[in-house]
């Protein structure tokens, strides 16, 4: 664990050699360990199938259940209580799913129409209401393609009852650690489908997300010296965009896509500079003896938070993109703050928080308010990333020996631990919304 008077250097050092082989990936595991109290009650009845086998296993509506039950949100209707299993919205008798309590009754039907090619269509109802809420019909969708389309459907369902943008067909790209391996890799919300990026013997840190989401950039180091790079996840294609003397460290994507912020050392002690990607062309926003690290954009792209221990202890700043005087944030906030992550909104940071008792925790930052609310409960939590619809934060929670990733919401009323058998997992970056 680096040493946290030193702690705002952990993203500028890194010694990563760069193996670029695949390894045996493993999924998450993803459990719920709180739910709001208020859950919405939801029947999904199982999909009917126009013929024997024609679904992939598991179906779509096993899939949505999933997907609605590790949100916290809903209380699912048991499949045996059923008291029958419609598929379509005019056989649906509302009196037996209000009496099963269900509010909500999510139906569908999916049919072959060639080898390894459906026909889905679905219908949400308002089971108190009795009417359509939503629906849609998707054709010719390729066998490979179900587990996506199962995360749409759950998105529309999750928007339609809750009002929030549903995040089920978001990724997550984190770090994992394996007998002394560390490898780079991007996974469903589920954690499903992982794809290594990149393996290495040496510690992996930082991934940050492209606006697109079709872009992760890093630090590796190269012959000797650190070094930030691009690279294009579908592709492979990488390309080295800043390799100056001392630190090059703490890439951070700015909202429009076109530039990165970072951390370099090459005019003396560390600060943030802007890069424009397109040219290369740097511009030098802080200027301190301090340590300037860990560059977070604010939504609209006209300002960068970081964490300085300018003040003698870390803490968060605001700067303007275009440089000029620094605004402290994190006032009366506690003894240590650094590692902002901002919500999509623009209105609250995640931070690594520490008062003075309990050690290194997750905290909200109203920045209106200018007041701090700790959301984690652990000794030794970290790296905290945004939900792409600022209702969740992802973070790195470490107990004992053992490092896994945890999720909040801001409000504190649901929880999941994610954690991969016999291995590490650290360094999560939520995505943004597909494009």
């Amino acid at each position: 664990m680096v040493d946290r008077r030193l702690g705002v250097t952990k993203k500028l050092v890194f010694l990563v050699a760069m193996l670029w082989q695949v390894g045996v990936l493993a999924e998450l595991r993803i459990d719920i360990t709180q739910g709001v109290e208020s859950a919405i009650p939801i029947a999904v009845v199982p999909f009917a199938q126009s013929a024997q086998g024609t679904s992939a296993e598991p179906g779509i509506d096993q899939l949505v259940t999933a997907d609605l039950q590790r949100s916290g949100w809903f209380a699912l209707t048991p499949v045996e209580s059923m008291l029958n299993r419609p598929y379509k919205s005019e056989d649906v008798d509302y009196r037996d799913w209000r009496l099963l309590g269900a509010e909500a009754v999510l139906i569908g039907q999916v049919e072959m129409v060639a080898p390894d090619r459906f026909d889905v269509r679905f219908e949400l109802l308002d089971a108190v209401k009795q009417q359509r809420l939503a629906g849609a019909r998707y054709s010719s969708v390729a066998k490979s393609e179900m587990r996506r389309l199962a995360h749409v459907i759950a998105d529309q369902v999750f928007r339609q009852l809750t009002g929030i943008d549903g995040i089920f067909s978001t990724r997550i790209a984190y770090v994992t650690t394996t007998n002394g391996r560390h490898e780079l890799q991007v996974a469903d919300i589920d954690g499903y489908n992982p794809v290594g990026v990149l393996t290495s013997p040496e510690p992996i840190m930082s991934p940050s997300w492209s606006a697109n989401g079709r872009e992760l950039a890093y630090v590796a180091f190269d012959q000797g010296r650190p070094a930030v790079f691009v690279q294009e996840l579908s592709t492979g294609k990488r390309r080295k965009v800043a390799q100056f003397r001392g630190i090059n460290g703490a890439p951070s994507w700015s909202p429009n896509g076109q530039e990165l912020a970072l951390t370099l050392s090459k005019d003396g002690s560390p600060d943030i500079y802007i890069m424009q990607l397109a040219t290369g062309k740097l511009t030098r926003l802080t200027d301190h003896y301090a340590i300037d690290t860990e560059p977070a954009w604010s939504p609209d792209g006209q300002q960068l938070y970081f964490t300085s221990d300018r003040g003698g202890k870390p803490q968060i700043y605001r700067i303007s993109r275009h440089g000029g005087a620094t605004t402290r944030v994190t006032i009366n906030m506690g003894k240590y703050n650094a590692d902002a992550s901002v919500s999509p909104d623009g209105k609250y940071l995640a931070v690594v928080n520490n008062s003075g008792q309990n050690g290194y925790q997750i905290g909200l930052v109203d920045l209106q308010a200018s007041q701090l609310t700790p959301l984690s409960s652990g000794r030794l939590d970290e790296s905290p990333s945004f939900s792409p619809n600022g209702r969740l934060i992802i973070y790195t929670r470490t107990q004992a020996n053992s490092e896994s990733l945890a999720v909040v919401s801001i409000d504190a009323k649901v929880r999941q631990q994610l954690a991969l058998q016999q291995a590490k997992v650290r360094e999560p970056a939520w995505s943004p919304f597909s494009q």
